[in-house]
């Protein structure tokens, strides 16, 4: 057999273990666990017992959306106590004073801004902001902290089902994947393969198992338990974190958390990435960081990526060229795999089913994007988001555990 052949087998071979041996990554039947089929593990929550929430959303130049998100935050139906606390990363668009002008437009649930200031070196501004807003929702005890990002939006009974999940499933951190924008012909492209690649690299599976194999969770949707946020000291474990959301989870599960990940259905990204270069630069800015700034990490993902989603193509037309028909056979049947497993993800998404082929494509470009951030670090450049940039990380200073609850 030619060596073209040798690689495309491989490829298929690789392929059969993902679809069979990776948690089943590629299935998107991981929902939100009910009331009704709890584990045992803890008590259903009584109609005059739901725990206190309180809402936490860090927010830096989000004026563009906040009028798609905060309404829906500020209109949750929850039978419970609950508040929203904004906390404005230093915003330059009037973030904060178009959060007042919601509330009292819309009403609903209470709405507290806050403004911290510049984060103190060895913080990232989302964990710095979100720091600020946990220490004063805390000096008022709720019993869970809702930790959601600013381009979030809610179904009105979105609070009440993730409290209900976390009660009667003995859940100490409750996390969706929230349904990402696609409507544009580069998001219908890449976005649903980004939550595709997320489940292949952290199966929802292996993290929800009751003896885990895997730790993540997403950030924009975090319901988390507040006596399990200080025993496992977060955020300031995590301070320097890029990629906060599987540090936050890692935080949670080292001290004896039990962790749920799931994809949603009552909670939708709001952000518009109508362009490649919007995409680019959201993949790009914490590619590097997930490879942990080790660049024999970074060549393993680059022939990981040609061989797995690159080869199959090109084996297929090569081979069927050349007249190699054990390659072209290989090739195809890799492909064919691959697509196969992509086609619940779309499906989800609510796509067409002829971006399957496709995803050869999107994997060269997210190879792409994953090489830029590597050379962006290496150019000092490192995780850059909204006017900052994050180098690798140092030790921060211990000082910064000292926040008075409220400062």
């Amino acid at each position: 057999m030619s060596t073209l052949a040798w690689f495309a087998l491989v490829s298929l071979a690789v392929w059969v273990w993902l679809l069979f041996g990776q948690g089943f990554f590629w299935r998107t039947d991981q929902r939100l666990p009910s009331a009704s089929r709890g584990h045992g593990a803890g008590p259903r929550v009584e109609r005059d017992r739901w725990p206190r929430v309180a809402v936490v959303v860090p927010a830096r130049d989000e004026a563009e959306v906040l009028s798609l998100s905060l309404p829906s935050l500020l209109a949750q139906d929850y039978p419970g106590v609950a508040e929203v606390i904004l906390v404005d990363d230093g915003s330059t668009d009037g973030t904060d004073r178009l959060a007042v002008e919601l509330a009292a437009r819309h009403g609903g649930l209470p709405l507290t801004v806050i403004s911290p200031g510049e984060p103190e070196p060895g913080w990232t501004g989302k964990l710095w902001a979100l720091r600020h807003g946990m220490a004063l929702a805390r000096t008022r005890g709720p019993g869970f902290l809702l930790l959601t990002d600013a381009d979030i939006a809610h179904e009105p009974d979105s609070l009440r089902l993730l409290v209900s999940a976390a009660e009667a499933n003995g859940l100490d951190l409750v996390s969706q994947m929230a349904r990402l924008r696609v409507e544009s012909l580069w998001e219908r492209l890449v976005v649903p393969a980004f939550v595709y690649f997320f489940a292949q690299l952290y199966p929802f599976r292996w993290i929800n198992r009751p003896r885990p194999l895997a730790t993540a969770a997403a950030g924009g949707c975090v319901l988390l338990r507040t006596e399990t946020a200080v025993a496992a000291d977060v955020p300031e474990a995590i301070r320097q974190a890029v990629i906060d959301d599987v540090s936050l989870a890692r935080a949670v599960r080292r001290a004896g958390g039990r962790i749920w990940l799931g994809l949603a259905e009552r909670v939708d990204s709001v952000r518009p990435y109508p362009g490649l270069g919007d995409l680019w630069r959201m993949v790009a800015r914490s590619a590097y960081a997930q490879l942990r700034h080790s660049p024999p990490l970074l060549l393993g993902t680059v022939a990981g990526l040609v061989l797995v989603y690159l080869v199959p193509p090109v084996a297929l037309f090569a081979g069927a060229v050349r007249g190699d028909g054990a390659a072209a056979w290989a090739g195809g049947a890799a492909w064919a795999v691959m697509a196969g497993t992509y086609v619940p993800m779309l499906r989800y998404y609510r796509q067409p089913l002829w971006l399957a082929p496709l995803l050869p494509l999107t994997a060269f470009l997210y190879l792409l994007m994953t090489v830029d951030s590597a050379v962006r670090h290496h150019r000092g450049v490192g995780a850059a988001w909204k006017g900052r940039t994050y180098a690798r990380p140092e030790a921060a200073p211990d000082r910064c555990r000292d926040l008075a609850p409220g400062e």
